[in-house]
């Protein structure tokens, strides 16, 4: 059973372009193209799609409006389509907010070589969204979600021996939000790597770090990692972790992607396996692929302690299941209760951090 895709979008070209590279796929195909949302809402009634794939800037109803009424009266996976510019990724955020499960960049038409690369990109979120978990979505507040139940750091060496080593992929920039709104501010250094392409992931820190108690901030590299701040990879660069002396460090390395991924999990995993080994906890969320179970049991054996996302609120099990299978996590947990299953392994093992 193919997958059935929709496609709204008001430049005839792009809908030429995305048509011919999803039906070039055994596994999907085109059952309509919509200029704009009212002729996609006509279409979505007559086709019943799979996957709908939406233009984020459209004539007559602007994409996010027309994503949010879908959402609500007819919530399917949504994969946005993005330009590369500013606006385009302050409005694609605010997409993924309301519940679209992932997003792709408008394809450079003029430039033929790397199509191939591009085929498969697309095809690979529009085979994740027909497996994605479609949920209500509620856009929260700075300070909503109930940091008063979790558990306090009350150790002061803790925050700055301890590290929380984050990854994710699809449906990870909700999840990456929730964990870190309820995070104090005197929490431990937390490293972040989040499958997003160069552009989006400036947007992504500052949507956060608006939004949370602790900083956060795209990495430049040769940062020291601070309590109560987070780093997010670049979308050009794997981030690691490294040490100066006493203190941690990040570190941005443009080499060859990892699992087809750059900024890749594993690579940000294995970092601090062997920079950081008992001081580090391990989180993987929501995401496609098996990037970061491999560095995730690095990080176990090196004596890291580990989490991760289960199924049932993922919106992609792919990743997490992956650590499990391998054995790389100690503890799974839903998305909700992931801070403070973290924070509370915190508490208790603070004050044998060791430096290593």
């Amino acid at each position: 059973m193919k997958t059935k895709v929709l496609i709204v979008d008001d430049s005839a070209l792009i809908r030429s372009v995305m048509t011919e590279i999803i039906n070039s796929q055994p596994d999907m195909e085109v059952v309509g193209v919509a200029p704009d949302p009212l002729v996609a809402r006509e279409l979505i009634k007559q086709t019943n799609p799979d996957v709908l794939t939406l233009d984020v800037e459209m004539p007559k109803m602007d994409g996010l409006d027309f994503l949010e009424k879908l959402m609500r009266l007819r919530p399917m996976p949504v994969v946005m389509v993005s330009s590369l510019t500013e606006r385009g990724s302050e409005i694609t955020m605010r997409a993924l907010e309301l519940g679209a499960v992932d997003f792709v960049t408008k394809p450079k038409i003029s430039i033929q070589t790397g199509m191939r690369e591009y085929t498969d990109l697309i095809a690979d979120k529009i085979r994740a969204a027909s497996k994605a978990r479609i949920r209500a979505r509620t856009l929260a507040q700075p300070g909503a979600e109930g940091a008063a139940t979790l558990p306090q750091l009350r150790n002061p060496l803790m925050s700055s021996e301890k590290l929380i080593i984050v990854g994710a992929s699809t449906g990870g920039t909700e999840a990456i939000r929730e964990f870190l709104m309820q995070m104090p501010s005197d929490c431990p250094g937390i490293l972040i790597t989040q499958h997003m392409p160069e552009g989006f992931t400036r947007s992504f820190a500052k949507r956060l770090d608006s939004l949370c108690k602790i900083s956060v901030v795209e990495s430049a590299g040769n940062e020291r990692v601070l309590p109560g701040h987070a780093y997010i990879a670049p979308g050009h660069s794997h981030l690691l972790l490294t040490r100066s002396g006493a203190n941690y460090m990040t570190k941005l390395d443009q080499s060859e992607p990892v699992n087809r991924h750059r900024p890749s999990v594993d690579v940000l995993f294995r970092s601090a396996a062997q920079n950081a080994g008992k001081n580090a906890v391990g989180v993987i969320l929501t995401g496609m692929g098996k990037d970061g179970a491999a560095g995730m049991l690095e990080m176990k054996t090196a004596g890291a302690y580990n989490f991760a996302q289960d199924e049932a609120s993922c919106v992609v099990f792919g990743m997490p299941r992956e650590a499990i299978a391998v054995g790389a996590t100690h503890e799974v947990g839903a998305l909700q209760a992931l801070p403070g299953m973290v924070l509370g392994y915190l508490a208790q093992h603070g004050k044998r951090a060791l430096r290593v």
